[in-house]
């Protein structure tokens, strides 16, 4: 039997479970102003894939890659939900 597709479909989803708490503390303690770090990793875990060895580590690192550029949109998307109250702001932060 191959157990690849369960593997990679329960880490895939453990990572978007675990980048969701990262946007918000991102925005919180960073603002929005870190989305090229977000950018960068992505397009690094993306340009990795191909390389690595091993079916499941190279469609992970994948899966990450585009998960983090995803995080970007999520990002501005934490931006509007902290302003509707939704979330707390950082007493800490100057305004923008």
């Amino acid at each position: 039997m191959n157990y690849n597709g369960i593997i990679i479909g329960l880490l895939t989803f453990l990572m978007i479970g675990v980048l969701h708490p990262v946007v918000i503390k991102a925005e919180y303690y960073f603002t929005t102003s870190i989305w090229p770090l977000f950018l960068i990793s992505g397009f690094i875990f993306i340009g990795l894939s191909p390389a690595l060895p091993g079916q499941i580590i190279s469609v992970l690192s994948a899966v990450l890659g585009f998960s983090l550029l995803w995080s970007i949109q999520e990002l501005f998307e934490q931006k509007k939900r902290v302003e509707k109250g939704w979330f707390p702001e950082n007493p800490k932060r100057n305004k923008e």
